[in-house]
């Protein structure tokens, strides 16, 4: 059955549970009223502790975060920015790094993250087939290529999935134009999908205006220094650790150009 939704359909493992308590616990007294003249007196029976707890989930995508692990207290955002047109929807989502925990406690990135696109046709007034989405994930220098079209540039992204995998190779392209608009109004997102595998041709085309784009290049420039891991490893400098290795032995701390 198609999915006709104005929106992505919900991840099927997408759920996240905050929890909030209060910084100091707080008490309840209970008990009962005893009358003694005109008045009433309340007579204390138990103290009952309170807490409060709230569940939330969310179905957009998986969190942007480097401590994502099973067990981890901190909070799981879910973030992504749609456009919506009469013939096409497009959503794009950040992906986050991965990183490897090294014996030191350290952690070591391992693979940089990425946006995923994701266009889907439309199938009436204000309903989108996500059933049909493409797919289209653009690297840090593929962002890189985009943040930097001047007002007439065009640029082309190709994609093999399948690239080194022995047979399948070549039998699944994907290719991404990003063009001027002929009156300059704003750009044209085109992605073409050939699926020899499962024998799909097909092309979903969206314009982007001047302050659709400007939203997105803003969001890219923001997101960029997440995708390679240096935004973790700037809030993890601590005056002390970059005391230590600036005077570290140039034997044991490392090949600095400064300290030949």
């Amino acid at each position: 059955m198609s999915q006709l939704l104005s929106s992505p359909p919900m991840a099927v493992n997408s759920r996240i549970f905050l929890t909030h308590r209060f910084p100091e616990a707080r008490f309840l007294t209970a008990g009962g009223f005893v009358r003694k003249g005109h008045c009433f007196v309340v007579k204390p029976t138990e103290r009952v502790k309170l807490t409060v707890k709230s569940r939330y989930s969310d179905s957009s995508s998986p969190a942007y975060s480097p401590q994502n692990g099973e067990g981890s207290s901190s909070p799981r955002f879910y973030v992504g920015h749609s456009i919506y047109k009469g013939k096409a929807a497009l959503t794009i989502e950040p992906r986050a790094p991965e990183f490897v925990a090294l014996e030191s406690g350290a952690f070591k990135l391992s693979k940089e993250g990425f946006l995923l696109l994701q266009f889907a046709p439309a199938a009436g007034v204000r309903q989108y087939d996500w059933s049909r989405k493409q797919v289209f994930s653009l690297s840090v220098t593929e962002i890189g290529n985009l943040v930097s079209l001047g007002p007439r540039e065009s640029c082309e992204f190709f994609h093999d999935p399948n690239k080194g995998k022995g047979s399948d190779e070549g039998k699944v392209r994907k290719v991404l134009k990003v063009e001027p608009l002929p009156d300059g109004s704003g750009r044209f997102f085109n992605l073409s999908v050939q699926n020899k595998l499962l024998n799909v041709d097909e092309s979903v085309y969206i314009p982007i205006t001047k302050a659709e784009f400007a939203v997105l290049i803003s969001a890219f420039n923001f997101i960029l220094p997440h995708l390679i891991g240096w935004q973790a490893f700037a809030s993890s400098i601590k005056p002390e650790d970059s005391n230590r290795l600036n005077n570290a032995s140039p034997k044991y701390g490392g090949d600095y150009e400064w300290s030949r």
